[in-house]
């Protein structure tokens, strides 16, 4: 089925290249913090991959096509769609990626041009909690799909008669075009946006405010931040597969949790050094 999909067109830049940054075979996945301006190290631990973020900074989610063709990358944030805000799922809309480009996902869409910031925040300031669906907060999943390939009719030339057959046999007329289901499917879904593509609904309960505030050493969620500019439009894009080509999925929480996991190294105590400067510094 033929889906109108998002479509974005900058490339993103990252910084530390000593440490496993991006995850992902046909898209690379990485996360940027931008009030400290650094991109994220990604931390392999029991088969799977963990970032730590810091609560109150806004992050980005960096998308790299590695493919030689065009991908269609479906972008959950705590089991929430990021453009729709719908419960994320893997036949919804998308980010559309050209081959090689790069895309930075700001934070959850709210129209064709501005996105709510994406920002690291506590378990019950997480916008997956405060619209009632707390079950998958820390979590970042990318559903990858390739294009369906077109391929080119092949058109046999028609024959030509001479004179005397065009005056023997007159043309019979074409028949009437039969109207396919597809097609009619198709159109329809291109002049109205489907239900997946309808606009989030913020469903606050009250009824989750305790169950909120008595997890609120759980995991790091995502919170729902300022608004900012950031353009977008549509493209047709039809999919090669129902399932994915590739899932990516990348576990966060904060750096004590980690820690405490085991997931990141600890850190070794410094030694004091005895003659750290060659001269004496201003105190």
């Amino acid at each position: 089925m033929k889906t109108l999909l998002l479509a974005l067109a900058f490339a993103a830049s990252l910084a530390d290249a000593s440490s496993a940054l991006a995850v992902g075979r046909l898209v690379d996945l990485s996360v940027y913090d931008r009030d400290s301006q650094r991109a994220l190290p990604v931390y392999r631990h029991d088969g799977r991959y963990y970032i730590a973020g810091e609560p109150g900074h806004r992050y980005q989610i960096s998308l790299r096509n590695r493919a030689g063709a065009d991908v269609m990358a479906v972008l959950s944030v705590d089991a929430v769609n990021a453009i729709s805000g719908d419960n994320a799922d893997w036949s919804q809309t998308g980010y559309v990626l050209d081959p090689y480009a790069s895309t930075d996902v700001l934070g959850w869409r709210k129209s064709m041009s501005q996105v709510a910031d994406f920002v690291f925040a506590d378990y019950a300031q997480s916008y997956a909690v405060r619209t009632g669906r707390p079950d998958n907060v820390g979590v970042i999943g990318v559903a990858v799909f390739r294009r369906q390939r077109v391929y080119p009719l092949q058109v046999m030339p028609a024959p030509v008669a001479d004179a005397a057959s065009r005056e023997t046999y007159a043309p019979m007329p074409a028949p009437a075009p039969a109207q396919a289901p597809a097609a009619e499917s198709m159109s329809r879904s291109a002049a109205a946006p489907s239900p997946s593509m309808a606009a989030p609904t913020t469903r606050t309960s009250m009824n989750l405010l305790p169950q909120a505030k008595a997890q609120a050493d759980g995991p790091l969620g995502t919170g729902h931040g300022q608004r900012e500019d950031s353009s977008i439009t549509y493209v047709d894009f039809e999919r090669a597969s129902r399932t994915p080509d590739e899932v990516i999925t990348l576990y966060y929480d904060t750096w004590e949790h980690l820690l405490a996991r085991g997931v990141v190294p600890t850190p070794r105590p410094r030694t004091p050094e005895p003659f750290p400067e060659h001269f004496v510094p201003d105190p």
